[in-house]
Formats: C-alpha cells, structure tokens, sequence
C-alpha cells in the first residue's frame, strides 16, 4: 500500500494525541509517542515513514501507578536514546495531590523500545547542591546533545499566589541526574505568554549551522495556546541565559481562516528526505466547552520547517 499520499501538512494526523513526540533512530526508523486522552500510560508505536506512523499499531509500554506518584496526569512523554540505551523522559502527578507533577524517567532493558522491559528509574534527579528543581509542579522535560554534552532543558512553577511556569536549562552528569544547577532560560515576559495562565513549556530544539533554536509553548491550552522561540549559537555558553536571545512575538500561532487553534508543544525531526519537520499539536475547534485540559481532541499535525536566507526557521500553515 503507497501510504504516501495520506501524508498531508498542517492536517490532523495522528487524531487525539496531544504533545507528539518524533524520534528518528540511526536506523532510520521513526518512533511517535505522546499524551492520550486519559493521561494514563505510555504508548509507543514506530515505522519506517512518517506516513506510516499514522497507521502504525501502538502499544501501551507503561501504565499509571494505581496511586502514590506517577498515578494520575501521565504527561508530554519523550523517548531519547542515551549511552546506547533507550529512555522516556515524562511528568506525571500523584492521586492524591494531582497537582503534585515532577518529571520521571524509564529505561529500557533491551535494543527494542516496543517489545523490552520498560524499568522505572524514578524522579529525575537534581544535581548535588542544587536546592531548587523539580521541587515543584515540574514537566516537559527534553534533552539534546551539544559539543559532546547533554542539557535537560524543562518547565517549573515558581511563585506565589499565581503560580508561573518558567523554563530551565541544566547541563546532564547522566540520563536520569542533572551535572549542574538549573538555570532560568525564559519567563513569561509578554502578553502572549500570559493568557489564562503564565506560561511557558514544552520546549523543543532544533539545529541548523551553528545556531541552535529552542520553540516552547506558552499560555493556556485552548485558543491562545502557541509558540514562542529562543535561539543561542552552538559555541556560546548555553548555560548563560545571556546567550540566549527571545523573539518578541509568537513564532506560531492560531489562524482562524484555516480553522488551526492552538498549535504547541511540539517536537522535530527530519522526512525520509532529510526535510525538518515540525510536529504539533493543534485543535479544529475555536470554542471548548469545560476544561480544555480535558477535551481529548487536539490531534497531532506536521508541518514542513522553512528556511531564511539568514538561516532561521519559519513556520507557517501556508
């Protein structure tokens, strides 16, 4: 069956899978997860195309605690390979406080993420002397490699009364404990970023040149929900919020002519091609009735990355 003409940009692809994840192996084959509609476990499917993954089976490779942490709000998983290991990064609260959110970490004991025993590694760890992460509401955890090292890079509420989600950066010892002390990369600093809720998360990393680019996602999860931009270069020290530098306004955001409402957390990868993607979350409808935290219908969607002469990327539905 040629499954490529059932690859279309910018349209619900995977349905009801909110902050998809896209791993492209060295093998090249391609590995899609997210957060479904009941947040309570981790699926996995894989293939050996984009086109394929929407039609790829899906396996459950970890289910939710029955309570006590990681037992209610399975969130945003991600599956990295590590040290010639497999590992999902993922967020997930505690009956008892659901609100009670910290990121988690699972390990593969074998070469194959669908099939191999998933184990719990437990809590991300801190970095020694580090006082602060993940000591509260804590999500959205992503890692990526640079010059030989790995950064966690994630979303934490900090505060008073309204509670504001930051994003911080820290350098990797391992795959499940931090080498350094967070360091804040961005706060909710404009309009955009504060509607509903003060928010930015899910961060997301893409390369091109010397120029590494961090989207994230900001304000609530409905209408407003959209993308916002960091860029630093590669060489600089990414420990240093100095360099790193904020796009002023969202680099993605609704467009209520072709009906997109809400495009965020996303991730990227690379088409059979060697195109970069951009996939994302988005809804079909303007207005939600109840919580839009919990309406199940914000479908996975792709979207081709263009390029400037400059090198920077942009993303557009058209």
């Amino acid at each position: 069956m040629d499954t490529s003409k059932l690859l279309k940009y910018n349209e619900p692809w995977i349905l009801q899978r909110a902050d998809p994840y896209v791993y492209r192996h060295d093998d090249g084959t391609y590995y899609f997860t997210a957060s479904v509609p009941a947040y309570d476990g981790i699926v996995l499917r894989r293939a050996e195309s984009l086109s394929e993954l929407a039609l790829a089976p899906e396996k459950e490779i970890w289910h939710k605690h029955d309570d006590g942490p990681m037992s209610v709000h399975i969130w945003a998983p991600e599956l990295h390979y590590l040290d010639g290991a497999w590992y999902i990064y993922f967020a997930g609260g505690d009956k008892d406080n659901i609100w009670n959110i910290r990121p988690y970490v699972l390990k593969c004991q074998g070469q194959d993420p669908i099939n191999d025993e998933w184990v719990e590694l437990g809590k991300m760890k801190r970095a020694d002397g580090d006082d602060f992460s993940f000591e509260a509401f804590s999500l959205d955890g992503t890692v990526f490699e640079n010059n030989g090292d790995h950064y966690y890079v994630w979303a934490e509420k900090v505060g008073v009364g309204r509670q504001i989600s930051n994003l911080y950066i820290a350098k990797m010892e391992s795959p499940d404990k931090l080498a350094t002390v967070q360091v804040m990369l961005t706060t909710p600093d404009y309009d955009w970023e504060r509607v509903g809720y003060w928010v930015n998360e899910g961060p997301a990393v893409l390369k091109r040149g010397n120029k590494i680019f961090l989207t994230y996602s900001a304000s609530e999860t409905g209408k407003a929900y959209c993308m916002g931009m960091l860029s630093a270069d590669k060489d600089s020290d990414l420990l240093d919020p100095r360099s790193w530098t904020k796009e002023r306004y969202p680099v993605l955001k609704s467009d209520e002519e072709l009906g997109i409402y809400g495009p965020g957390h996303n991730s990227f990868t690379k088409d059979e091609d060697g195109t970069d993607i951009c996939v994302y979350h988005a809804r079909s409808d303007e207005e939600i009735v109840g919580d839009p935290l919990y309406n199940p219908n914000r479908h996975a969607r792709l979207m081709p990355v263009k390029w400037t002469d400059e090198d920077r990327p942009v993303f557009s539905f058209r």
